[in-house]
């Protein structure tokens, strides 16, 4: 830290929590004010923009107080986690009210609100923060006593204003960097798809048209466990939702049971080389994957496990039908949930695919939509690695900004 810096409590350079009688010294109970819900409040986003308004009647009771220039830091899980934090800015007479799981922090003279604001960005506060918390699971707050201990360094506020300066200059190029890569990313997947569906919409002669439930088409159909497995360090890899891709297994940081879980969880069916996993619910839609020879899996909850006929399907070919998005739209039409959407097994089995073509024809396909593939995770990987540099800048940028090295 840079000689002529301090470091003080942020209870020491901030009034945290303003009390409510301050509105309702300066307003009237009709009198309009901004209303900030919880969703609104963004994440690296520096101010944020009240969309609603309400009387101050309807809010001086249990929500949080806040005015202009004040800065909120949601406290709870997974809120704080994932860094939801603002500036007040453009107020309805200058005061706002919002989610009860706020933290009000009011600069006092020896801080600027930017710095403060930045630094409370940093993931190395976070990870303290989450540490320790206290409550229920899925309900747990950052402890009071940490934010009030919690100690920031204080340099001359022109220094505080030279390094806020620099890192505002440096987070929009980086923000911009982000999003063009992201876009990139976007059309890299995007592009796939779009010939994924050009290659089915190829028919030529030989496609049969079905017409026949996937279940007639299949050996089984087997909605997989509903229990939550035990989870330890080693063992054998037990797939979720998570973990099934586009067309393959995502196995970094995959959860794994033990031999007798294993043993338990494939009573109905022992998943095989050639075997398909589908997923009931998101991230990506209901998706479908090949299982690799010589490796066991437990199949966790919200996954299904199918084997296609070797005379209808190669089980490649098989995948990526699934995946096409005529086929996806068909999966998802019925598809239930008010927070998650899922599918249910009979919609699953009751699945139409449409016409096949010979194993022939499904085998060249495969190998057309494999080319395409490995040149289509080429460059997504460049695009994912583009975005974690950008994101490893901006947190060393930070370090730098609080270590005096800016």
């Amino acid at each position: 830290m840079r000689s002529g810096w301090q470091t003080r409590t942020l209870a020491e350079v901030c009034q945290i929590k303003p009390p409510k009688a301050e509105a309702r010294r300066r307003l009237s109970e009709t009198d309009l004010v901004s209303f900030v819900p919880m969703e609104d409040l963004g994440i690296d986003q520096k101010t944020f923009v009240s969309k609603q308004t309400k009387p101050l009647s309807e809010v001086n009771g249990s929500y949080t107080y806040f005015a202009e220039g004040d800065v909120l830091l949601a406290k709870i899980t997974p809120c704080f986690e994932n860094g939801k934090l603002g500036i007040a800015a453009n107020l309805i007479n200058g005061i706002g009210f919002g989610s009860s799981e706020y933290i009000v922090f009011r600069p006092g003279k020896l801080v600027n609100k930017e710095w403060l604001y930045y630094f409370l960005s940093r993931e190395a506060f976070r990870v303290e923060g989450v540490a320790r918390m206290s409550g229920a699971v899925g309900h747990k707050r950052v402890a009071k006593e940490f934010i009030e201990s919690y100690r920031i360094p204080v340099p001359p506020l022109p220094e505080q204003m030279r390094i806020v300066g620099i890192l505002d200059e440096s987070f929009d190029g980086i923000t911009t960097a982000k999003a063009n890569a992201e876009k990139n990313l976007q059309n890299a997947r995007a592009l796939f798809e779009s010939h994924l569906q050009s290659v089915f919409a190829e028919r030529g002669e030989g496609w049969v048209e079905r017409r026949k439930p996937l279940a007639d088409l299949c050996e089984f159909i087997v909605d997989c466990e509903h229990k939550t497995a035990p989870i330890q360090n080693e063992g054998i890899p037990s797939i979720r939702t998570p973990n099934i891709g586009k067309g393959k297994l995502l196995l970094d940081g995959v959860y794994r049971v033990s031999k007798a879980t294993y043993t338990e969880w494939t009573r109905r069916a022992v998943p095989s080389a050639g075997d398909l996993i589908l997923a009931r619910e998101a991230p990506a839609g209901n998706v479908a994957v090949i299982i690799p020879e010589n490796l066991p899996l437990c199949l966790g909850q919200r996954t299904v496990l199918i084997r296609p006929k070797s005379e209808v399907f190669d089980s490649e070919f098989f995948a990526n039908l699934l995946l096409q998005p005529e086929i996806q739209r068909k999966l998802l039409a019925h598809s239930r949930g008010a927070t998650v959407q899922h599918v249910n097994m009979k919609d699953i089995r009751a699945l139409d695919v449409g016409s096949i073509p010979p194993l022939t024809t499904q085998r060249f396909i495969v190998e057309k939509v494999n080319s395409v593939s490995v040149e289509n995770d080429r460059l997504i990987s460049i695009y994912e690695q583009k975005l974690a540099v950008l994101d490893e800048l901006k947190m060393s940028l930070l370090h730098q900004a609080f270590s005096g090295q800016l």
